[in-house]
């Protein structure tokens, strides 16, 4: 398949499908007579892996890691569940910070008086204060 087939199989940009080979991602695909790039099934199976990974959040570099542990089928999981695990508490991390971001913003809202810009909690949080 081409570029483009691949690309919308997996739900990919070409250009993102040609960065994951340029970093070494993804094999380069053998190339037509007319030098068009021709992905085969294992290219869609380890994009797909790729883009799945990704939307789960993991970094380019936690990918390669994981791709190189499902290469060895024979290896035991158990790095892969410490790398997932790193991630969940990552995630979990961001989630409490979003939490308390939520409870800050939600508290300078509540003290709006639906009043003039001039007279605006909101705005009053948001501008630098003065160190006079």
């Amino acid at each position: 398949m081409k570029i483009g087939e691949l690309a919308s199989a997996t739900g990919t940009r070409a250009e993102t499908v040609r960065y994951y080979e340029k970093i070494g991602l993804l094999a380069p695909p053998a190339r037509t007579s007319g030098n068009y790039r021709s992905y085969g099934g294992e290219h869609l199976a380890r994009l797909s892996f790729i883009r799945r990974a990704r939307d789960l959040g993991f970094t380019i570099e936690t990918v390669r890691e994981l791709l190189a542990l499902s290469d060895d089928r024979t290896r035991s999981c158990e790095a892969v569940d410490g790398i997932a695990r790193m991630h969940l508490a990552e995630v979990d991390r961001k989630i409490a910070d979003l939490m308390a971001l939520r409870g800050e913003l939600g508290r300078v809202i509540d003290t709006c008086s639906h009043g003039t810009v001039a007279d605006c909690k909101i705005i009053e949080a948001l501008a630098p204060h003065s160190h006079g």
